[in-house]
């Protein structure tokens, strides 16, 4: 069920990029979407959490929970949206996919986590079979104008991959909602004054009911949902796993796009499917492994 909560994530994910860069800068400046995501997602998890949660938590994991707000909510959302608002879709996926390495990397120096070199060739082969997918969409923009966005996507990329080591142990402790809640509620404490403005000066006469749409799948989806399972992942599996399956963000938005028919199926995307079905594989299995012996 952790692997299929993770697919299903990534393939929000997948779709997220497109959606959000419609309705931004537009409609609803990068700072004030992340406010109203923010917003939405905390209402669902706290309507959960009251109705069928009710978990306490203990005072002195409050001040981690407060970090993983602003790691895993504020600094990731924030520049994220603020990087794609500035850099292009192409741009954020491929740097994106440093995303695993830094969370191995991190995981090693906090929780002592070891570094393989079968979790390092699955990480290898998954950024090929993933870039190679990306690029063939477009080009990497090298546009001057276009690398602070660039900065923005990489930090991004290193605040989710401390959020994801740093929550584990909370993760294990108490149920995902409980964790989601408490993230969320101080993860709108910090953005509340970033987004404050610009969400207050949107003008929602001008919104086309498609753009709501779009604005709605992002809170909901790609906020609350994604979130939760994820989180429901990391309960299970370790934060290097859970981070691998990002490589399967373009492998999912491209059968989306072969789905809908605006693209074709061809050796080059079979193959790159190939090699990051590959490395998430290489990556997961030893935590496969290590779930039998638990039961055995």
């Amino acid at each position: 069920m952790a692997h299929l909560a993770l697919l299903v994530a990534n393939l929000i994910y997948a779709i997220n990029y497109s959606f959000a860069k419609d309705v931004m800068p537009t409609f609803i400046l990068p700072s004030g979407f992340i406010l109203l995501r923010v917003i939405g997602a905390l209402f669902l998890f706290a309507l959960t959490y009251f109705l069928f949660v009710k978990e306490k938590v203990e005072r002195k994991d409050m001040f981690r929970l407060a970090i993983c707000g602003i790691f895993g909510v504020a600094i990731n959302q924030l520049l994220f949206f603020e990087g794609l608002n500035l850099t292009t879709p192409i741009n954020a996926a491929i740097i994106m996919t440093s995303n695993p390495i830094l969370v191995m990397i991190i995981s090693f120096l906090i929780i002592k986590e070891k570094i393989t070199f079968r979790k390092g060739l699955g990480i290898l082969l998954g950024i090929i079979g993933a870039s190679s997918l990306i690029l063939k969409g477009g080009d990497v923009s090298l546009d001057s104008n276009m690398q602070l966005g660039n900065l923005f996507v990489f930090i991004n990329a290193a605040s989710y991959g401390l959020y994801l080591v740093i929550v584990k142990p909370m993760m294990k402790k108490y149920h995902p909602i409980t964790v989601m809640f408490y993230v969320f509620s101080f993860g709108l404490l910090y953005v509340l004054p970033f987004g404050f403005t610009n969400l207050a000066d949107v003008d929602w006469s001008i919104i086309p009911n498609s753009i709501y749409l779009e604005i709605a799948f992002v809170v909901i989806c790609t906020t609350f949902i994604a979130y939760l399972f994820n989180s429901t992942a990391l309960k299970q599996l370790s934060p290097s796993t859970v981070s691998i399956y990002i490589y399967l963000q373009p492998v999912l938005a491209t059968l989306f796009a072969i789905f809908w028919g605006s693209d074709n199926l061809d050796n080059q995307k079979i193959i790159s499917s190939i090699l990051i079905f590959f490395g998430v594989y290489l990556v997961s299995v030893r935590s496969l492994k290590e779930r039998k012996q638990k039961l055995s």
